[in-house]
């Protein structure tokens, strides 16, 4: 039987198991995991997808679950200068499927399901990338679109396309276009996807329709997928509504690894760095809870080759410090986190950062996460995040955003705590502090420090 048919056939099934489950929260934390993208780009295969999920799998008792690959899965030359040159792959429905030299687990029609059965018997979950919309090639070819009486074209909005990917067309927010997001999330929830990030649907354009139509589809297959939303900024005016279908949703465009990238245009956000993500986040402040999770990006640390999305293969840009500021701030800020390093590369220093149970915890249990409004005068280049933890605890986390060295006393009351003697544990360092009214602060340019206050 062929692939295509075989998804036809199994959407009437796959749609008719929906449940309860579907409307329970999937995300009751913010989702931590690793994706291909900052190592790989388009070009990750099963090799060195696997590879990377072993060394993941090492990491789960931390709470790294999520082993996700990134755009370019379809296409049988991802070093093609052109869309022709690509070479996409896709069933008879004109969905799309792994392309079978890269995944030769596929070859047999299966698509990533054997992938999928092998991530989850590592104790891990499955996710993939894709843009958002129809291949044109489905569209050329006006494909039928799987338990539906609709084709390609009924379906393709071809006044829409994205900027910066020329691959697809636009979904018409009609019952086509939901039919053909319908036998999409089918074929996914068919194969285990577990994970689902949409390019191109957040920002530039923020396309609600699609956004609807996915989340939609995605509920009537009774599978917990969670919905990543990519890139942004998305605006904050969107904050309830996207709400409702996503369980993440970026609030910046691409993080990468550095500091500040200078750009000739004001206006031009890609690629940005890390000194981005704190103006990028107040404007979200208090919308991370109840399983929906603004998402600064992911982390760019350790090793990224062997092509990565952006730049030559090459170790991580920032130093330590900077590693330590970013995984503090989306901590505080309770992001998802997920990893882009080349896991099967992975250095001590890289391991230490990302298995820092208390830094974890924060970005998993914490609440009441919020910037410091009014610090004292004289420490313009200085941040101050504060929050609560489950037993009671709290948090404190300072960072220099200035390219030289800070020292400064200050009370506790001054950075967001109550008034009086408190001791403090750091969580990086693992240095205690006795019972004060003060606390000296000795930051390196562009580095940090969390405490754990009682």
């Amino acid at each position: 039987m062929s692939p295509w048919l075989r998804s036809a056939l199994l959407l009437p099934i796959l749609l008719a198991a929906a449940t309860s489950a579907g409307a329970q929260e999937i995300a009751l934390t913010p989702p931590m995991g690793w994706n291909s993208w900052d190592s790989y780009g388009l070009t990750i295969d099963e090799g060195d997808f696997k590879a990377n999920a072993v060394e993941l799998a090492k990491l789960h008792a931390y709470g790294w679950t999520y082993a996700v690959i990134d755009e370019g899965w379809y296409m049988g030359n991802p070093f093609g200068d052109t869309l022709q040159h690509r070479n996409y792959a896709m069933d008879g429905n004109g969905l799309l499927i792994p392309a079978p030299k890269r995944f030769p687990s596929s070859a047999d029609g299966q698509g990533f399901k054997p992938i999928a059965d092998w991530v989850h018997a590592q104790g891990l979950k499955f996710g993939i990338h894709i843009v958002r919309g129809i291949p044109k090639q489905a569209v050329e070819a006006n494909l039928p679109i799987a338990g539906s009486n609709f084709h390609a074209q009924d379906a393709a909005d071809k006044a829409d396309t994205c900027s910066w990917d020329d691959g697809d067309y636009g979904i018409r927010d009609n019952a086509a276009g939901q039919a053909y997001y319908d036998a999409m999330l089918a074929l996914y929830a068919h194969w285990g996807v577990d994970f689902l990030k949409v390019d191109c649907i957040a920002n530039n354009p923020y396309r609600i329709s699609e956004i609807r139509q996915i989340a939609a589809a995605i509920k009537k297959t009774g599978r917990p997928i969670v919905l990543s939303l990519s890139p942004g900024p998305t605006q904050p005016s969107h904050a309830a509504e996207i709400r409702r279908y996503g369980e993440m949703w970026r609030i910046s465009n691409d993080i990468w690894d550095g500091w500040i990238f200078k750009h000739d245009h004001p206006s031009d956000d890609f690629p940005s760095g890390l000194r981005n993500i704190f103006d990028r986040l107040l404007p979200w402040v208090g919308q991370a809870h109840d399983g929906r999770w603004p998402d600064a990006d992911m982390l760019p640390f350790g090793m990224l080759a062997p092509h990565p999305g952006l730049g030559g293969p090459r170790h991580t840009r920032l130093t330590l410090d900077e590693e330590r500021t970013q995984l503090t701030l989306l901590a505080m800020a309770r992001s998802p986190l997920i990893l882009g390093a080349n896991l099967t590369e992975m250095d001590d220093v890289t391991r230490a950062l990302i298995t820092n149970r208390g830094v974890i915890a924060v970005d998993q249990y914490s609440h009441d996460n919020h910037p410091v409004e009014h610090l004292p005068v004289g420490i313009e280049q200085v941040r101050v995040w504060v929050a609560s933890g489950k037993a009671g605890e709290r948090y404190l986390a300072v960072f220099n955003l200035d390219d030289k060295p800070t020292t400064w006393i200050a009370s506790w009351e001054e950075l967001g705590m109550t008034p009086g003697a408190h001791a403090a544990h750091e969580l990086w360092s693992g240095d205690s502090l006795d019972a004060s009214d003060r606390l000296t602060i000795s930051l390196p340019p562009h580095g940090c420090f969390l405490y754990r206050v009682n």
